[in-house]
């Protein structure tokens, strides 16, 4: 399978759109979850203290959508546009068709079901229309609320990697999950 990389081109779920950052979202996505520490504790970044470093975050990385091989979407809301997380690839290895994804939402849409139904929108992009053939994501152990979100879009758990990721905990050990291309056609 060959991977040809589209970029973040806009998704929709029954109540969610993905699509691009953009320079006008910085005041929601300080409010709704960037900087609160208790969502940032597994990422890979450390929460905002201030609007102003976050918006030189967006000011530098949406020029970086013109890039196929960029994939970040906004998770906002289809009911009212309210923006409330991200998901994306951290990781990507074209040599195996590998595509790392990662994801976080503010805590008044924790155990909503939002995160699910955007990774069971992203996989089925990347599959079908990129053509990966691994899609993957960790989670830190103490955070077994992201695994059954792994588990409910067919991901299959491979083990926990010691000491294998850093996020904001130090370097930490990784309960690794993922679906190939094969799994995902076969459950289709």
């Amino acid at each position: 399978m060959m991977m040809h990389d589209l970029g973040t081109q806009p998704l929709a779920t029954p109540r969610l759109r993905l699509r691009r950052f953009t320079l006008d979202d910085g005041d929601a996505m300080f409010a709704n979850w960037a900087s609160d520490p208790e969502v940032t504790t597994f990422l890979l970044w450390p929460a905002y203290t201030d609007k102003a470093a976050l918006n030189q975050y967006l000011a530098e990385s949406v020029p970086t959508y013109a890039d196929p091989s960029r994939y970040d979407w906004a998770m906002e809301l289809a009911e009212d546009g309210t923006l409330i997380g991200g998901i994306g690839v951290g990781k990507s290895d074209d040599s195996i068709g590998m595509k790392s994804v990662g994801y976080c939402l503010g805590r008044r849409w924790w155990n909503c079901g939002y995160a699910t139904e955007a990774l069971a929108a992203v996989i089925p992009y990347f599959i079908e229309q990129v053509g990966v053939n691994r899609v993957e994501a960790w989670h830190h152990p103490d955070n077994p609320a992201s695994g059954r979100v792994m588990a409910k879009c067919g991901l299959h758990h491979e083990g926990i990697l010691r000491a294998r990721e850093r996020c904001n905990l130090g370097i930490v050990d990784a309960s690794m999950w993922a679906i190939l291309a094969d799994d995902y056609f076969a459950a289709t």
